[in-house]
């Protein structure tokens, strides 16, 4: 791949060089991981969007959410990426990847961008790559990222490292006030949206918002939010409904984080996570070299067989690591 032609064509914001480099920052080979790194280093981080997470409980309307979201935020001359995280077989190593036949008017939209990812594995919802995907698309010229995890469950919660604002997606009768006060997922987002708000189930939408809204107020109050944040708010993806309402609350919440110096602050804590985790990664990946494996498979052996003691047989192959 020719490094300074495939980011000048990001920058003129060409689909086709976007999904090519997408392909490279995921790939796993030593080769493609240099490449990526240079063309990250190259494109720079002089391009800012806005960073949506939205994660949510399978079956809860993610891609019909993200669908008419998108398509109302496009309507309005804005360009939409859309980062889908798909859950990997823990068997075969495979995924659907068909997110995007799920958002079949979005997907035709030429001021949209979908790509779906496996997440191969990789625990929090999100895929181990998908910060850097993020970082292309802001390069690419995208108003606004979209990253959709799979479907997770209270613990998984690295979304909130990526992204400036995090949308919690519910089912209506998903819970009572004490569910909206358990630790974890609940107390990262900044909106919790209630789906399905329509038909026979909008009833139950409505005790389910007032049941959350009653939650948050008993969750103690984090600095980077105004008065009022979180909130808990009620949609129909189907119908449409509510969509214009939970674009307003997340504008006004971005801008009095703009205005109030936490946007700064919450990207670089996030750039210190991810700096943090890269060397970890690096730490882990060492763990894959011929000498290594064998050292640590003849460790494993004498464990086994009671003539070392795990904790010190751990402590020396750490001590050694570096010289192997």
């Amino acid at each position: 791949m020719d490094i300074k032609d495939t980011a000048e064509r990001i920058r003129a914001g060409e689909r086709r060089a976007l999904a090519r480099a997408i392909t490279l920052v995921e790939s796993g080979r030593a080769d493609h991981r240099a490449q990526a790194t240079e063309l990250l280093a190259t494109l720079g981080s002089g391009r800012e969007a806005l960073r949506i997470g939205l994660s949510g409980t399978p079956g809860v309307g993610k891609s019909t959410f993200i669908e008419s979201f998108g398509l109302m935020l496009t309507g309005q001359g804005k360009r939409v990426a859309v980062l889908a995280v798909d859950p990997s077989s823990a068997r075969s190593g495979g995924s659907i990847l068909g997110d995007k036949t799920r958002m079949d008017l979005l997907s035709r939209d030429p001021n949209a961008f979908i790509r779906p990812s496996p997440s191969q594995t990789h625990l929090g919802g999100v895929a181990r790559r998908t910060r850097e995907a993020v970082a292309l698309c802001e390069a690419a010229g995208y108003d606004v990222v979209l990253i959709e995890t799979v479907g997770v469950g209270q613990s998984e919660t690295v979304v909130a490292q990526m992204s400036d604002l995090f949308l919690l997606l519910l089912a209506p009768a998903g819970g009572d006030e004490l569910q909206g006060v358990k630790r974890g997922i609940m107390e990262m987002a900044d909106l919790i949206v209630v789906n399905k708000a329509d038909g026979d189930l909008k009833a139950a939408a409505m005790r389910t918002r007032a049941d959350y809204s009653g939650a948050l107020r008993l969750l103690r109050k984090r600095p980077q939010d105004p008065e009022g944040y979180p909130r808990a708010m009620t949609v129909s993806a189907l119908e449409e409904r509510g969509l214009p309402e939970v674009w307003e609350a997340l504008q006004t919440l971005a801008d009095w984080r703009r205005t109030h110096g936490f946007w700064e602050t919450t990207r670089a804590a996030q750039a210190r996570y991810w700096f943090e985790d890269a060397v970890k990664s690096a730490l882990l990946a060492q763990l894959d070299q011929p000498q290594a494996r064998e050292a640590l498979a003849a460790l494993s052996d004498a464990v086994a067989h009671g003539t070392r003691e795990p904790a010190a047989a751990a402590r020396d192959f750490v001590r050694d690591l570096g010289q192997l």
